[in-house]
């Protein structure tokens, strides 16, 4: 192929390339991870990630049953379906691990998340971010003259709108616990 025929867009043919290759979306998956709770297990759930270059969202942790010393951690991850199941087959075989679940794909679920969002305004933008605190059902957990801490418990998706809402009235900071996510009914993990 000649250097004409390369600057207007013509690439060259080639066996290789007949077929197109199938792409997969990206998709946003919740997963939680029953462990036992002694040290260093955490980093190797996250060593796992990290070592492969897969991304955490949101990542929560906390022991779930004293008696057992199990630990419940909840990562939200995106990747295409053979990634999750990657991801899933991998954090299966780590020796402290007992029970992995794709809470996205097995079953109905209840995710939330916990915000603290501080605001500092006067006047009509207080008011207003007041206003907009009764439509999400936030609570003030701290006031001074000059900003609001407001604490806000919902979906990620809530809690991004309540940010964005925020924004403009005088966002200063935002603290956020991460999702944890139960599925629906009486059966448990």
């Amino acid at each position: 192929m000649n250097a004409l025929a390369l600057k207007k867009g013509a690439s060259k043919k080639s066996a290789y390339h007949l077929r197109a290759p199938v792409e997969e979306k990206e998709e946003r998956h919740c997963l939680t991870v029953l462990v036992d709770n002694e040290p260093g297990v955490l980093a190797r759930v996250i060593g796992l990630f990290s070592g492969r270059g897969y991304n955490i969202e949101s990542l929560t942790v906390a022991e779930t049953d004293h008696l057992g010393h199990r630990s419940r951690i909840t990562v939200v991850t995106t990747g295409t379906p053979m990634v999750i199941e990657q991801i899933k087959a991998q954090l299966g075989r780590l020796v402290p691990v007992h029970d992995v679940h794709d809470l996205t794909v097995e079953s109905a679920h209840v995710e939330r998340e916990l915000a603290l969002v501080k605001v500092a305004s006067q006047g009509n933008e207080r008011v207003e971010a007041l206003r907009l605190k009764d439509a999400f059902r936030a609570r003030v957990v701290d006031s001074t003259l000059a900003s609001f801490v407001f604490e806000l418990t919902g979906s990620p998706e809530k809690i991004d709108a309540f940010i964005e809402l925020m924004r403009p009235l005088g966002l200063v900071e935002v603290a956020r616990t991460g999702v944890a996510a139960i599925t629906r009914g009486a059966e448990g993990m």
